[in-house]
């Protein structure tokens, strides 16, 4: 850009870096919430709550059916790193 539109549009520099952050924030969530290993840990924790008698099949069910929903969504779109941490 050039500097007249740099000095014009300096007013809305903190809007833009707070869009930039909301962005950030926005993608790293939702590189989380996709991670395999993040979806199989979480898999791992509805079997145990299941096994200890905290929810019920049908509950057990409907969440493991979103679960596997969102494991296959990420192994199609290559999302996640694998490990449920940021890298």
């Amino acid at each position: 850009m050039g500097l007249i539109s740099e000095v014009l549009l300096l007013p809305f520099a903190p809007v833009r870096g707070s869009a930039w952050a909301i962005r950030q924030a926005i993608q790293e969530a939702e590189r989380i919430y996709y991670d395999p290993a993040t979806i199989r840990a979480e898999l791992a924790r509805l079997e145990e709550q299941l096994e200890a008698g905290e929810i019920t099949e049908e509950e057990f069910d409907r969440q493991e059916d979103a679960l596997l929903d969102r494991l296959e969504t990420a192994t199609r779109t290559g999302a996640g790193t694998g490990d449920g941490t940021r890298q």
